[in-house]
């Protein structure tokens, strides 16, 4: 055999030898072929003489507009065989990905910063029943319900699109498994956040404030890392039924600081305390003998208290209702009534106000030698006495009888 065809035999053998088998599952480097209209990528795998396809959604775990802008013919790629496609046995054609490439490579970092007890940030894609999908640089992850946040949400929905920092709680990469917590991480920045709050703040101080969470019984307010109770009965001089009726989540509030239990981490706020008091300046806004227009708060046996202005409730008494006798204030008025009253005195020192609707009403016509009628001093001791407690918002017996004893003397003189 000449040299010549021995050296040929060698080129060919060699040739043959470096000729790779591909398999499912082998990462091979290739180079771009071709690039067809639908963003369909052809690649020709190095060292094995065939060549396979890239689909549009393997190219990356990003988003890619135009295909043609990121990938050029002759470009040099790193692929992972996902499956062969085609029945050419010597050719073959396979179907190939970049994405699931750079998932192989976030896993392996993931479960290295598993190890070393480190966070990974994630953004959110989805609430499912039980929990939130998120995305880690293309590797899909899932935060359970209990593990979003250190409370009870309702509405996992206002989630989507936020960035998380969590820790990881399981990783199995060959199971496309991971399992995260965010509400460690809350936790953790919340004692933080909580220790530096506790410090600062002082009863009286008014600082600011944003609405995190409403309940039936009070709102809770963020001041920067630790939540203060605003109780139902402090966010507003106004009677509050509901106090989703006057706050939303996510409102920014003053409050003042009622207390600060920092063994229970329990603060107390107040929403109604940082608005002018009601009772401020009442003299010139409802000087005696002032008519007002007003609504019924409550009924009482000896009574009605109708607010003037809000948080300013004033009693009419039931001898100031009618000039006609009166047996209980429901017989004529309702809670939630609108009346007119006038103003018999005022006492701003100790939040009370006389009202009546008696006096706005026409006297009653007599007839000949008939006097006034007025009520006598025992219906009116009998009367008040058994249904008027000691003292009932501000009003004493004595406020409540006084008046129409004083009268009862004047009239026998």
């Amino acid at each position: 055999m000449s040299e010549t065809n021995e050296n040929t035999n060698k080129d060919l053998l060699n040739a043959l030898n470096s000729v790779q088998e591909v398999k499912v599952g082998d990462v091979v480097n290739g180079e771009v072929l071709d690039i067809d209209d639908n963003g369909q990528v052809f690649v020709g795998i190095e060292n094995s003489g065939v060549e396979g396809v890239i689909p549009r959604r393997e190219l990356s775990a990003k988003p890619i507009e135009n295909v043609k802008d990121e990938f050029k013919v002759g470009d040099k790629v790193k692929v992972v065989v996902i499956s062969r496609i085609g029945d050419d046995k010597e050719g073959g054609s396979y179907l190939l990905s970049i994405k699931q490439l750079e998932a192989r490579k976030v896993w392996d970092e993931i479960q290295a910063k598993a190890e070393k007890g480190e966070t990974i940030n994630v953004v959110v894609s989805r609430a499912v029943r039980g929990g939130l999908v998120v995305d880690a640089d293309g590797v899909r992850g899932f935060i359970p319900a209990s593990m979003i946040t250190d409370h009870f949400v309702e509405k996992l929905n206002q989630f989507k699109g936020e960035e998380f920092e969590c820790k990881i709680v399981e990783v199995i990469p060959a199971e496309n498994r991971l399992i995260l917590s965010h509400r460690e991480i809350v936790e953790s920045e919340r004692k933080e956040a909580r220790e530096k709050v506790m410090d600062k703040l002082s009863v009286g101080e008014v600082v600011e404030g944003k609405v995190a969470r409403l309940t039936d019984f009070g709102a809770f307010v963020d001041l920067g890392g630790i939540d203060g109770l605003v109780h139902v009965s402090e966010i507003s001089y106004d009677r509050v039924a509901k106090p989703s009726d006057v706050l939303k989540v996510g409102e920014e509030v003053k409050v003042k600081v009622l207390s600060v239990d920092e063994d229970r981490n329990r603060i107390a706020l107040s929403i109604k305390q940082t608005q002018p008091e009601p009772w401020d300046d009442i003299e010139s806004k409802a000087p005696k003998g002032s008519v007002l227009e007003g609504t019924v708060k409550r009924l009482v046996d000896f009574g009605a208290f109708v607010e003037v202005f809000p948080g300013v409730e004033g009693l009419v008494h039931i001898s100031q209702i009618s000039h006609k006798h009166v047996a209980t204030p429901s017989d004529v008025l309702k809670v939630g009534q609108k009346v007119e009253v006038k103003v018999l005195d005022v006492q701003p020192e100790n939040h009370r106000l006389a009202l009546s609707m008696r006096a706005l009403e026409p006297e009653p016509e007599h007839t000949e030698g008939e006097g006034k009628r007025r009520p006598s001093r025992k219906a009116v001791n009998d009367n008040s006495i058994k249904n008027a407690p000691e003292e009932e918002n501000g009003f004493t017996l004595g406020d409540i009888l006084g008046k129409e004893l004083k009268n009862d003397e004047d009239d026998n003189k």
